[in-house]
């Protein structure tokens, strides 16, 4: 053999080990940042039960499959990932924790597969353990337990899609996280609005409010355990705080004229709302810890729908100073105002990114309302919706989607016109309705719950 043939040989055999070697060490990575996607296929079987016992919450091998079912709700409601149907899967897993057979997951052309498992502790919580394996590595990803009482398995459920979402994606997950809405009944000129609370996909409603007085424009404070919301109590504007824990309710300011859209501080520290006082709307800002008021405006045009960037050093809001409704910039002191939105038609509730990169907004135009993102300095706009009437964005805590409320038009009997809550994720092509019991409006997206792994 030549020395040039057997360097060639060895030039091949090397190649080929470097493949090998790139493909055992290569990590699955999901793109969230590209337009259309195609999903990736993940196996989800049932989370195996160690014993299959009875619990407080029901039977251990029930509860497994559904925590198994949350997880896929959730993944797949992302369009980043396709679940494959259970029916398919050739290998049967145990709750042992051992290996997969990688080689009964390829035909599926699964990617990655989350393997379960679930225990009735002796004080009667449940220990939920999980793995996530990438197939074509053949190498655990994740691999994380909890223990935690039987009735919270739908959360534990929601902190693994997370753990998933974050593992793949390299963005924090938001499926562990509650939606605060106005949940509304009755006709047009008589409906009923309750403060309602429920998980992200719609879980756990509970109704916050009986209903017997008007209540808008929730919105979650950053320590997750308040929400400040706009009433009227005997037809009286009353800026209220309720606590989610000690289940109460205080009155932040109780003003004689009319009050709009208060929000917190990302410190929590300060609440920023509009006043109307001599028929002129300003923006004002309330010190939680003195109860002190401070305006930051003072123009003869409507200031109102503030927000502040996720730094707490900037404001966001809609103004018609110029004219016609649009976006404005400020220092949270109230300095620097200026103009940042130029498009066709007007602009409304503008709200800050948590990654501080985006504002989203209600986009008035053509004869419709649509949801729609600009950078900070308003360039880059977009517009993510194209309904009749899509208005109130929140953002979810990762910044990737947007949730709203959608209301369609009357038709010639007059029904119709109900609204409900959509979500929409930055490429504008996955767009889902929210499931609520009743009508709904203006929600407001929660931070993460804090969660702890054992």
């Amino acid at each position: 053999m030549t020395a040039s043939l057997l360097l060639k040989r060895l030039t091949y055999v090397l190649a080929a080990c470097l493949v090998i070697t790139l493909q055992a060490t290569a990590q699955l990575k999901v793109d969230v940042s590209r337009g259309r996607v195609d999903p990736v296929p993940i196996a989800i079987p049932d989370f195996v039960p160690v014993q299959n016992v009875e619990t407080s919450a029901g039977n251990l091998s029930d509860i497994g499959a559904s925590i198994s079912q949350v997880v896929t709700s959730n993944l797949v409601s992302t369009g980043l990932f396709r679940a494959i149907d259970q029916s398919a899967f050739i290998e049967k897993l145990t709750a042992a924790p051992t290996r997969p057979r990688f080689a009964a997951w390829r035909p599926l052309a699964a990617q990655a597969l989350v393997a379960g498992r679930i225990e009735l502790l002796p004080n009667g919580n449940l220990r939920v353990e999980f793995r996530l394996w990438d197939i074509v590595g053949e190498l655990q990803m994740e691999g994380v337990g909890y223990n935690t009482p039987a009735s919270n398995w739908r959360r534990i459920a929601h902190v693994i899609s997370d753990r998933i979402y974050s593992r793949l994606t390299g963005e924090d997950g938001y499926f562990d996280t509650r939606i605060v809405y106005i949940a509304e009944q009755g006709e047009p000129l008589n409906r009923t609005k309750r403060l309602a609370i429920m998980d992200q996909d719609g879980a756990n409603q509970q109704f916050l409010t009986d209903g017997s007085f008007l209540v808008l424009t929730p919105r979650f404070s950053p320590n997750r355990q308040e929400i400040t919301f706009l009433s009227y109590f005997d037809n009286k504007p009353r800026v209220y705080l309720f606590n989610i824990l000690s289940n109460r309710f205080e009155v932040l300011g109780d003003f004689p004229n009319m009050t709009f859209a208060p929000r917190f501080s990302p410190d929590g520290n300060f609440v920023v709302m509009t006043l109307a006082e001599d028929g002129n709307s300003d923006i004002y800002v309330m010190d939680l810890r003195t109860r002190e008021v401070r305006r930051l405006t003072d123009d003869p045009g409507i200031d109102t729908s503030p927000s502040y960037s996720p730094d707490g050093t900037k404001i966001v809001f809609n103004s018609d100073r110029g004219g016609s409704q649009q976006i404005y910039v400020m220092n949270a002191d109230g300095s620097d105002v200026h103009r940042i939105s130029f498009g066709r038609g007007r602009y409304a509730t503008p709200v800050w990114s948590p990654r501080g990169d985006l504002i989203a907004f209600t986009k008035i135009g053509d004869r419709k309302f649509r949801i729609g993102v600009m950078r900070t300095d308003g360039k880059g706009e977009r517009l993510l919706t194209d309904a009749y009437q899509d208005e109130g964005p929140t953002w979810s805590p990762n910044g990737r989607v947007l949730m709203f409320f959608r209301t369609p038009p009357y038709d010639a009997q007059g029904r119709g016109g109900k609204p409900s809550l959509w979500s929409v994720d930055l490429t504008g092509y996955n767009e889902r309705q929210v499931p609520t019991p009743y009508d709904a409006s203006d929600p407001a997206w929660s931070p993460p719950l804090p969660v702890t792994s054992r």
